[in-house]
């Protein structure tokens, strides 16, 4: 597991956006969580959050650290404070 984590580690973020609605992300540890209106992921360059309308994971490669999204993006943000309590999940905010 290990060698896992540190060759993604290894990997250049980076992101490329067409029109607003096709999303590729390199570089990426983990998805905290997600839904149709936002992801929140670990990068190797921080936490990453994108925010939009109709998201929806349309490739998760974690070898290579890679993850495409579609639907209309409205932001992305870093930042390096957000940590995701475990009770904060996309299930337990389904279920409030």
């Amino acid at each position: 597991m290990d060698k896992i984590e540190n060759a993604i580690t290894n990997y250049n973020h980076s992101i490329s956006l067409d029109e607003r609605k096709n999303l590729i992300v390199t570089g990426v540890k983990k998805i905290e969580n997600f839904d149709e209106e936002q992801f929140f992921m670990e990068t190797t360059m921080g936490n990453l959050i994108i925010k939009g309308e109709g998201l929806e994971l349309i490739k998760l490669d974690t070898m290579q650290g890679q993850v495409s999204i579609k639907g209309k993006v409205s932001s992305m943000t870093y930042n390096d404070e957000i940590k995701i309590k475990e009770n904060q999940g996309f299930l337990n905010r389904l279920f409030k």
